[in-house]
């Protein structure tokens, strides 16, 4: 009998805990850049990207010759146990591209909760401080440490209880939900008035564009204050770029747009072309703060990922997928912006490069969320073949993380699906 996503969905359900989502009711079996065909053969456009893992797009040619290649050579040791190349080269190519004039170390780990876990360590170990503050809307991962600095508890810690203490919510600057750069500023204040000296927070962790929290992007000026607010108490500033990293926003990192530098940056998602690897880079001082064994784990910088995130690195290189980033960022703003002026739903067209997300009202009242209207458009889009992906505190914001390969031709088919939901759902 021919496999269908209905009978797939039985298997799922019977043999996979709910907990674990799934968007789309549909089940992949192959790809190719920006397209996926599902296991009844119908194709998709992917405006997702696995959640902004696939930059470089659906098997790569030369990331899978060099995936194949280190396959024939070596899957495994253990980097702690017996070390190998790949995973020295990358973090020298990494080093070279966060931003910061300063001698920098890179550890490699296998996810972006991985990472930011790490990145606390790191930052207590530094400072001998353990407060964090993490802001309103923030993403950063699942695991329980990274739990708490998330700021969304449904659904991903319901049900769970308290997550670990010694974190502090600031919030975070959004002028179409009425919080200015002030108000930010003001709101970590009361938290050192009220809560916690600053001598006792090690770390301000922040997104410099937001993820699940809607695609907020941090003004410029408020990442001033906020590296200043850092310089004069001590406090390391960590900057999450597990999402806006490998180029999405339109340079590597996006803090390199935002005027200062932090101590510490986390990385994953597309830095790996679809391949598992994550890290923390910083400062050579911070980061040796542990001691040897504090830091590592059995996969981490695997170097069939290491060899994986060398080739993205090239690719961005020979491609100019940073220069092709404007291009796409360019295409797809111009084409929402149209959309949003046939529709008052659209409050907002944002975002950073081709990092770029519309937020939903009802009838364009920016007090009532359209959480059910997106839901819709991601519903109807998936049954005209596009695959997209809401997000946002109050799930009323459709975000495109789409390959920053796809061809402009299917970017222009990805826009006018989008544009067909709105006509027929509004």
């Amino acid at each position: 009998m021919s496999k269908t996503n209905e009978s797939m969905m039985q298997r799922r359900v019977a043999a996979v805990p709910r907990g674990v989502g799934q968007i789309h009711p549909i089940f992949a079996d192959h790809a190719k850049n920006s397209s996926v065909v599902d296991v009844e053969g119908r194709e998709f456009i992917d405006f997702a990207g696995g959640i902004a893992v696939l930059n470089t797009g659906h098997l790569h040619p030369k990331i899978v010759k060099a995936v194949e290649e280190q396959l024939h050579k070596l899957t495994h040791t253990c980097f702690q146990v017996l070390a190998y190349e790949p995973y020295v080269e990358l973090c020298e190519k990494i080093n070279a591209r966060v931003p910061g004039n300063f001698a920098k170390k890179t550890l490699l780990v296998t996810t972006g909760s991985e990472a930011v876990e790490n990145a606390v360590k790191i930052a207590r170990a530094a400072t001998g401080r353990a407060g964090v503050i993490a802001f309103t809307g923030a993403y950063h991962g699942r695991t329980m440490m990274t739990l708490g600095l998330t700021g969304k508890v449904a659904p991903y810690s319901a049900g769970m209880g308290l997550m670990p203490g010694g974190i502090f919510r600031a919030l975070y600057p959004c002028a179409i939900h009425g919080v200015s750069v002030d108000d930010s500023i003001a709101s970590i204040e009361r938290i050192f008035k009220n809560d916690a000296e600053p001598r006792d927070i090690a770390a301000i962790i922040i997104e410099p564009v937001q993820g699940e929290g809607g695609f907020n992007v941090a003004p410029k000026d408020f990442m001033a204050r906020l590296r200043a607010l850092c310089d004069e108490h001590g406090i390391l500033l960590i900057a999450d770029e597990v999402q806006t990293g490998a180029g999405r926003t339109g340079t590597f990192f996006a803090m390199e747009q935002m005027g200062v530098v932090a101590d510490l940056t986390t990385f994953a998602k597309s830095v790996g072309g679809g391949f598992p690897i994550a890290g923390v880079c910083g400062k050579a001082e911070i980061m040796d703060a542990i001691a040897p064994g504090g830091l590592g784990g059995t996969y981490a910088g695997n170097p069939l990922s290491c060899a994986a995130a060398l080739a993205v690195l090239e690719v961005f290189e020979e491609e100019k997928l940073l220069d092709r980033c404007k291009a796409v960022a360019e295409r797809l703003t111009t084409g929402l912006k149209a959309i949003q002026a046939k529709h008052k739903e659209i409050g907002e067209v944002r975002g950073l490069g081709a990092m770029i997300a519309i937020e939903l009202f009802e009838d364009g009242d920016h007090a009532r969320p359209a959480a059910a209207l997106t839901s819709q458009i991601v519903a109807r889009a998936r049954d005209k073949g596009l695959i997209l992906l809401s997000c946002g505190t109050y799930y009323n914001v459709l975000r495109v993380l789409v390959p920053l390969t796809a061809e402009d031709e299917l970017l222009d088919r990805g826009l006018a699906i989008i544009a067909e939901c709105f006509d027929e759902l509004t």
